[in-house]
């Protein structure tokens, strides 16, 4: 007889144990199912070791400027790429670990194996369909294996995975996705970086950094394509002011493989081809939901461009089937799963006052040097929806605490509606903006208007300060510039 649960969760990312979580904290029965390694793809090759990578990088080039600050470092400093790869490796067991703990201090039952939806209601949990990228070795103590299960309601949380363009599919040796790119043996002397979206271009600035010649290659008009133009463009300079290869509005048309390198043929728009010879290549020009093998179509659940429909609550078509995170569609985003999770077991178990995800305020991070935040809408989204607006800028190099941390390089950028005051996004690049861009987050969830920004105090000498300068500046009233 199927053992018989509340709540389902099938997929253990962000997005999937943090519902499960929040579903056991509302006494609802709750079992996860996981067929690779706990955590999912943030955890193990995505959001938290590309952070450790990229800390690595930063520690280096610090290190290596080191007389900018005055001080004398005897001897040159090199990476050590496997010892940067071990850490990187050892903060994902840690945090492996800790979910495997919150499982069973949550009392969440943890099934391992492949799930597949059989009716509304049941998964019948199998083999893996594929190996492993990371098995999770040991497999957890304590936890169910393949069988029949049912519940009331199952969510899908299984993730996404890297996108491959046709004739250019990765092979895990002269073309790489970000799980070949995030343990590399040894570094390579040069590369091309296709795409330059967070994933994209958050390894080519870690490359860089290790002394790696790297060539960027986007097909749309600017790097990070869905940030705000201006802030796009300054870090495009900061990154080719670093030694990084950016080609914009451009493809690569055709790879041409070596014994131990490769040709990439990039074509601009104009129509040239320039071939580029690299080491290595790494394939970035996105991620796809993983809704095969689940069982959709025999329920006939909607899909639309390889992601499964949903409301903002999580539901599909199907009653007490629902899905969160990035098989439910962009932003693809491990805040946006979490939140997205909580907001549809909360709707499941009645709790009051629950609203849908509202994803104009996902805020997005990319982790490059410089770093990139942003919240909202950009400038030109903004007008184009014809909102009228004012425009507020305040630079790194007229804010204290960066001059003295030599990081004066950057802009944050606030976007208001003239008429209302409403804060209608928020853009920054340079040093901790990915620390600082919650602030507004706040703010624009709190509906707080550029009066309440003007009123409140923010610490000197602090980075923060200049949201506040950006704040008074849309409004005529910047008073450090």
């Amino acid at each position: 007889m199927a053992e018989n649960y509340d709540v389902i969760v099938i997929g253990s990312g962000p997005g999937g144990y943090v519902t499960a979580i929040r579903s056991a904290q509302l006494g609802l029965k709750t079992a996860i199912v996981e067929r690779e390694h706990l955590g999912g793809i943030c955890l193990n090759w995505g959001c938290i070791p590309t952070k450790a990578l990229l800390r690595s990088a930063e520690i280096l080039d610090h290190a290596n400027h080191a007389k900018n600050y005055g001080l004398t470092l005897e001897g040159k400093i090199t990476a050590n790429v496997k010892d940067v790869v071990a850490r990187s490796r050892g903060v994902s067991a840690r945090l492996n670990g800790g979910v495997a703990f919150l499982m069973k201090k949550n009392k969440i039952d943890v099934i391992w194996g492949e799930a597949k939806l059989t009716k509304p209601g049941e998964i019948v949990v199998g083999a893996p369909s594929k190996p492993a990228v990371q098995p999770q070795n040991p497999v957890p103590k304590g936890v169910k294996s393949e069988g029949t299960y049912t519940a009331k309601h199952i969510i899908l949380a299984t993730g996404a995975r890297p996108r491959a363009l046709p004739g250019i599919e990765p092979d895990g040796k002269l073309i790489w996705t970000y799980f070949e790119a995030m343990k590399p043996e040894e570094l390579p002397k040069t590369m091309v970086v296709m795409g330059s979206g967070a994933i994209g271009i958050e390894f080519a600035s870690f490359y860089l950094s290790m002394g790696v010649d790297v060539t960027v290659v986007e097909l749309l008009p600017q790097v990070m394509p869905v940030e705000d133009a201006e802030i796009s463009a300054l870090a495009r300079k900061q990154l080719e002011k670093r030694g990084m290869k950016i080609f914009t509005d451009a493809k690569v048309s055709k790879v041409e493989k070596g014994a131990n390198d490769v040709t990439a043929h990039v074509e601009t728009k104009d129509g040239k081809v320039t071939p580029i010879k690299a080491d290595r290549l790494i394939s970035a020009v996105g991620v796809q939901g993983n809704i095969e093998n689940l069982g959709l179509e025999t329920l006939g659940i909607k899909t639309d461009r390889g992601c499964i429909v949903t409301d903002g609550y999580g539901k599909t078509n199907v009653a007490g089937i629902y899905a969160i995170g990035d098989v439910a569609g962009p932003p693809m985003l491990a805040h946006k799963a979490e939140h997205e999770g909580v907001i549809c077991v909360e709707k499941i178990a009645g709790v009051p006052g629950v609203h849908a995800l509202d994803k104009s305020k996902v805020p997005g991070c990319t982790y490059c040097d410089p770093q990139v935040a942003s919240v909202g809408l950009t400038e030109a989204k903004a007008k184009e929806l014809g909102r009228d607006i004012r425009v507020g800028r305040y630079s790194f190099g007229a804010n204290g605490k960066a001059i003295a941390l030599g990081e004066d390089q950057g802009m944050i950028k606030t976007i208001f509606d003239k008429k209302t005051g409403e804060l209608l996004g928020a853009h920054m690049v340079g040093a901790e903006v990915t620390e600082l861009i919650q602030g507004f987050v706040v703010a624009m969830n709190l509906e707080t208007t550029e009066e309440e920004l003007m009123h409140t105090i923010f610490p000197h000498p602090t980075l923060s300060e200049m949201m506040k300068e950006s704040v008074l500046d849309a409004y005529g009233k910047v008073l450090n510039a």
